[in-house]
């Protein structure tokens, strides 16, 4: 199986645990909220045409519904676009768009481009099927960190770690469009990276190799030992195409 069928499948059988979180914690709409309004401050209009990449059971799709005239949920999962609600949705992966060149105005990577195997085939096309003078932006997450500013995961024996950094997210965007960078923090607490890590898809980031339902139940183990508050971070990154 390639890392694009086991993070398809993940998300796959993740549905319920990430909108149940996302009831929980309003994060990945609050993501998609502060990257909209960063697209449309640096392209200084809003985008008419949208794709939101990456799109989920849809709480950015929503995001973008509201402000563009158009909005096409895409996401590689089935499972994930069956639950989302938008008129318009494409189950595809980032490396081949299935959109003719210059299709959009904008194209919204909110917690998604860290995803894929290579960021910088994802980020070309993506210039690709954005107009000259379109907007393409993502978000990354740059993990917890406690009041002393170390890792939350510092003092348990396992790394929580997505298939590719922000770094690297970043440099793959820069190598299409001029990018504006910055980092929004979130107070959280050590209950909700818990919740976070009961999505099988983020447990995945702790217990790759474990089925959902394992990883899961050892995620949980692991993470009850954690307690306190934190500060998550994410790094955004938005460019224009010229």
């Amino acid at each position: 199986m390639t890392l694009k069928d086991a993070i398809r499948e993940n998300f796959d059988d993740s549905v319920d645990a990430y909108d149940a979180y996302e009831a929980r914690t309003a994060r990945f709409r609050t993501l998609a909220r502060l990257l909209w309004a960063e697209m449309e401050r640096i392209a200084d209009a809003v985008p008419a045409a949208a794709l939101d990449a990456g799109a989920g059971s849809g709480a950015s799709t929503r995001v973008v519904a509201e402000r563009a005239d158009s909005v096409v949920a895409l996401d590689a999962s089935r499972e994930m676009l069956r639950a989302n609600d938008a008129a318009a949705r494409v189950q595809s992966d980032f490396d081949h768009l299935p959109f003719a060149d210059a299709a959009f105005d904008a194209v919204a990577f909110t917690a998604s481009l860290f995803l894929v195997p290579d960021p910088t085939v994802a980020a070309r096309e993506a210039r690709r099927v954005c107009r000259p003078g379109g907007v393409v932006g993502a978000v990354a997450p740059l993990g917890w960190v406690d009041a002393d500013g170390r890792d939350a995961f510092a003092r348990l024996d396992r790394d929580s770690r997505s298939p590719v950094g922000a770094d690297t997210v970043e440099a793959a965007l820069a190598e299409s469009v001029t990018v504006e960078t910055g980092t929004w923090r979130f107070a959280t607490t050590a209950t909700d990276i818990a919740r976070f890590h009961t999505i099988p898809a983020m447990a995945a980031r702790l217990y790759p190799k474990s089925s959902p339902e394992e990883r899961v139940r050892k995620a949980g183990e692991l993470l009850d030992t954690l307690d306190g508050t934190f500060e998550q971070r994410w790094r955004w990154i938005v460019g224009v195409v010229e």
